[in-house]
C-alpha cells in the first residue's frame, strides 16, 4: 500500500547552526599596567616639582609646544602622554580619568592586540592626537586623552571589523564606544582648556592603526576541535605602524610650514 510522505520526509529540515564556544586570547596586560605606572610616577615627579622648586619642571621639558617643537624638540610630540595638569585638584581628575580609562580599555585590547601591537597604537595614537594640535592649535597641551582616544577608536573598530563572530554582543558594545567618544567630544567642545585637536588626532591614529593593522578573527578547524585565529597577527603591527606614519608625518612636516597664531 502507498503511502504519502510525511511532512518531515517531503520537506527536510535544514540543520539549525550550532552556537560555539572558543576560547579567545588570554594575555596577561603587562604594557598597560607598565603605562599606567610610569604615567603615574612621572605625576608624583611632576608635583614634587611644584612643591620643591615652585614650578613644574618636569612639563617644561615635555609639554607639546610649538614653537620648540619646530626649534628641534621633537619629542614634544611623544612626551606629553606622560604628563597631566599638576594644579590641584584639577590635575587629579585629569591623570584619574585618563588613567582609568587606559585601565578599562588597555587590558582587553592588549590581550586582543597583543603586547606589541597595543604598545604601537598606544603611542602611534598618542603621537597622532600631538601632531593634530602641534599643527591646528598655538596652545600648549599635555596629557593621556591622545592616546585614550586612540584606544577609543580601536576598541570600536575591533568590534565593528569582527561583528559576525561577536554576534549579539557587537551592536551593543559598538554603541556603547560611540556613546563615551561622543559624550567626551561634546564636553570638550563646550569646555574652554580642552585640546580638542589631540583628541581628534587621537582617534584619527587609532583608527588607522586599527583598519590596517588590528586583529581580524576567524574561527579555524572543525567541530570540537575549533579554534580563533587572527589573520593578522604577522603583519598587522607594520601595516598598522606604516599606515599611521604615512598619513601623520607628511603633517608633521607640515607643522613647520603652517604656523598658527
Amino acid at each position: 500500500m502507498n503511502q504519502n510522505p510525511t511532512p518531515e520526509q517531503q520537506y527536510p529540515q535544514t540543520p539549525q547552526p550550532r552556537t560555539i564556544q572558543v576560547a579567545v586570547p588570554n594575555v596577561k596586560p603587562y604594557v598597560t599596567y607598565t603605562i599606567l605606572g610610569f604615567t603615574v610616577f612621572i605625576y608624583l615627579l611632576q608635583l614634587a616639582g611644584v612643591y620643591l622648586l615652585g614650578t613644574d619642571i618636569v612639563a617644561t621639558f615635555g609639554v607639546k609646544y610649538g614653537p620648540l617643537i619646530r626649534a628641534g624638540e621633537i619629542w614634544r610630540l611623544i612626551t606629553p602622554v606622560f604628563l597631566h595638569d599638576s594644579s590641584l585638584p584639577y590635575g587629579l581628575l585629569h591623570i584619574g580619568f585618563n588613567m582609568y580609562a587606559l585601565f578599562l580599555y588597555g587590558r582587553g585590547l592588549e590581550a586582543r592586540f597583543g603586547h606589541m601591537r597595543f604598545t604601537l597604537l598606544y603611542f602611534l595614537s598618542a603621537y597622532a592626537g600631538n601632531v593634530f594640535s602641534f599643527l591646528l592649535s598655538p596652545n600648549p597641551s599635555l596629557g593621556a586623552s591622545t592616546a585614550v582616544f586612540g584606544l577609543l577608536a580601536a576598541e570600536g573598530l575591533f568590534v565593528f571589523q569582527n561583528r559576525q563572530l561577536l554576534g549579539n554582543r557587537a551592536g551593543r558594545a559598538l554603541m556603547n564606544v560611540l556613546y563615551i567618544a561622543g559624550i567626551n567630544l561634546l564636553i570638550g567642545f563646550s569646555t574652554t582648556g580642552v585640546d580638542n585637536f589631540g583628541h581628534l588626532g587621537g582617534l584619527l591614529g587609532g583608527v588607522l592603526f586599527t583598519w590596517f593593522g588590528g586583529p581580524r578573527w576567524k574561527i579555524e578547524g572543525f567541530y570540537p576541535s575549533v579554534k580563533l585565529i587572527d589573520e593578522r597577527e604577522g603583519h598587522g603591527a607594520l601595516a598598522g605602524t606604516i599606515a599611521v606614519l604615512l598619513f601623520f608625518i607628511p603633517l608633521t612636516m607640515l607643522g613647520w610650514i603652517w604656523i598658527v597664531k
